[in-house]
């Protein structure tokens, strides 16, 4: 009955231990997920910004849709999207629920061609470069509409939140080996007396610590690997609910996120079951009791 209950203890400990275990590198891992796919929410945002180039009332539309074509050959511009006066004012009239042209007598909007950059060109200096560009590449265009202080907003936030990434990314690396390293401290703090037992018969340090190690070792890989699930499971439900955000990530990138959380796994369980052994391969025999 004794064994049954020390067998069932040593279960619930080990168990315990990977599951504490798998959430460090859990989060880890959603540390790492953020920093690879950082650039690509960064890109999406910076490439949903919309700058309206105001069309003159008197251009034909031969004219703006031929204007359209040669925007669309640059490398800078992602797409554009061209408005006529009518889909403006229908646009306007669903957001104030009212028919602002029936009051008027007359459509006071203009066409526009809303134009979406591509990411590396979306930069503060870039913008005012290629708002003369605009300008100057065609007669027909009046005005270039963008919301400025939201761009340089966005920019100096993505610079912001780059460094806190990097910051939060250290500081939750010290705290998960620090959670893992007490974890396994406890386990083999449990077997000090197999490990001093080991050394007065004359077993050398190197054989002591090589089960411990092989332990470790495996303990990482299992705790890898239920961290690596919940991980998959985090990134199919993000792709479903940000799709757009998100987009498909690489599968090499993933499997590169995979690899890097099951070698982290097994590499701090390993260096942490050293640290541990170590101590209790120098403690003196009389100090195990306190």
């Amino acid at each position: 009955m004794k064994k049954n209950n020390i067998k069932s203890r040593i279960r619930g400990a080990y168990l315990t231990s990977v599951v504490s275990i798998s959430l460090v590198l859990l989060l880890l891992g959603i540390v790492g997920l953020l920093m690879l796919n950082a650039k690509q929410i960064s890109d999406y945002v910076k490439e949903n910004l919309c700058f309206s180039l105001i069309i003159s009332d008197d251009a034909a539309e031969p004219d703006i849709k031929q204007f359209q074509k040669t925007l669309d050959t640059h490398d800078f511009i992602k797409s554009t999207e061209y408005i006529t006066k009518d889909e403006a004012a229908k646009q306007l009239q669903d957001e104030l629920g009212e028919d602002f042209i029936e009051t008027l007598g007359y459509n006071p909007l203009s066409p526009t061609i809303n134009v979406y950059l591509n990411s590396d060109y979306a930069s503060p200096d870039s913008i005012a470069k290629l708002e003369s560009f605009f300008l100057s590449k065609s007669d027909i265009v009046s005005e270039v509409s963008y919301q400025q202080n939201l761009v340089n907003l966005i920019n100096d936030n993505i610079k912001k939140v780059s460094i806190i990434l990097l910051a939060l990314s250290a500081l939750f690396f010290l705290i998960s080996f620090a959670l893992l390293n007490n974890t396994i401290r406890l386990q083999i703090y449990s077997k000090r007396f197999i490990i001093n037992t080991m050394k007065l018969v004359g077993a050398k340090r190197s054989f002591i610590r090589r089960p411990f190690v092989a332990s470790g070792a495996l303990q990482g890989l299992i705790s890898s690997l239920v961290a690596i699930a919940l991980l998959y499971a985090i990134i199919y439900f993000a792709n479903s609910q940000l799709e757009g955000i998100m987009g498909s990530i690489d599968p090499l990138i993933m499997l590169l996120l995979f690899a890097g959380v099951a070698v982290v796994g097994v590499l701090l369980c390993i260096f942490a079951t050293l640290l541990s052994i170590n101590k209790y391969l120098r403690l003196k025999s009389i100090n195990l009791y306190y």
